[in-house]
């Protein structure tokens, strides 16, 4: 199993995304539950841009016991699909879970402000956007306001009266 699996992992890393769909159903079909056989099957149908064959194989990949960096990227991957298809308060939930789980992990915390902005929860995606700018950006200019967007991204609605 572990052998074909690795060969699916490969047809899909190679851009092969028919012939690895067809590899990974057939091994899904006969190891339902094996979680990186499930996530790997989840990600090549949304590469495809089959988001709502991609969705219950994200779920059954994070139910079964994925781990380490493939589970926060199954996160990624069911939230991002659950917004592409409209579903924004689970894409919400999903995202904020995988957060919860991963809070070093910038791309979903991107993911989530996109996210908050389709649940009309704006301030929140700003002051997230903007922490992650602060955070993370190596822009000279950025830096050297650092403070002072991380001070005002949480009150982006607070005036300030002399």
């Amino acid at each position: 199993m572990e052998a074909n699996l690795q060969h699916a992992i490969e047809l899909y890393t190679a851009g092969k995304l028919e012939e690895a769909r067809e590899q990974l159903l057939q091994l899904v079909t006969a190891n339902p539950k094996h979680p990186q056989t499930l996530y790997y099957t989840a990600s090549v149908h949304d590469s495809l841009g089959l988001e709502h064959e991609a969705e219950p194989y994200y779920r059954a990949a994070l139910d079964n016991g994925l781990t380490g960096s493939e589970r926060a990227e199954a996160f990624l991957g069911l939230g991002s699909t659950y917004r592409a298809l409209g579903e924004y308060q689970q894409a919400v939930e999903t995202l904020q879970q995988g957060v919860q789980e991963f809070p070093q992990q910038r791309a979903l915390q991107v993911f989530l402000a996109m996210a908050l902005y389709n649940v009309q929860r704006h301030a929140e995606a700003m002051e997230l956007v903007l922490r992650i700018i602060a955070e993370t950006s190596s822009n000279e200019d950025i830096q050297t306001y650092r403070r002072a967007i991380l001070f005002y991204a949480p009150q982006l609605n607070q005036v300030w009266e002399a």
